[in-house]
């Protein structure tokens, strides 16, 4: 079992970056696809963008301002977010899933069985 930790919300302008930081322990994360998700209270988790060995994915309303990576070696999964928008405003989770073949991130929160506690973002206008 992969315990997951997220860092590196906060509160930011419009405009400006962020990046967050899920730090695992336990076992390698290179084995699982990863993936940031995001909520607010009340609403469904919203995918964001995951990774599957050279394999990334972003949801549209990310796309060209946002970047997922993994360092396998110290156990971190990196979400860049540029051009945050007050929208961006939620708690951002990272989770982790058991790969399947064909390869493919899984854009579906019910399909990761691992999450962390997850971080406050927050973009003022």
């Amino acid at each position: 079992q992969v315990h997951l930790v997220e860092s590196g919300g906060g509160l930011v302008q419009a405009g400006g970056s962020l990046r967050l930081v899920c730090t695992a322990s336990g076992s390698s994360l290179s084995a699982y696809v990863m993936a940031w998700f995001r909520q607010v209270p009340g609403k469904e988790r919203e995918f964001v963008g995951g990774i599957w060995g050279e394999i990334t994915d972003y949801a549209d309303f990310v796309k060209g301002r946002c970047s997922v990576s993994l360092d396998s070696a110290r156990k971190t999964l990196f979400l860049q977010l540029d051009s945050l928008k007050p929208e961006d405003t939620d708690v951002y989770y990272c989770a982790t899933a058991n790969p399947s073949y064909p390869p493919t991130v899984y854009r579906v929160a019910s399909r990761y069985n691992n999450w962390g506690q997850g971080t406050q973002v927050t973009v003022s206008s």
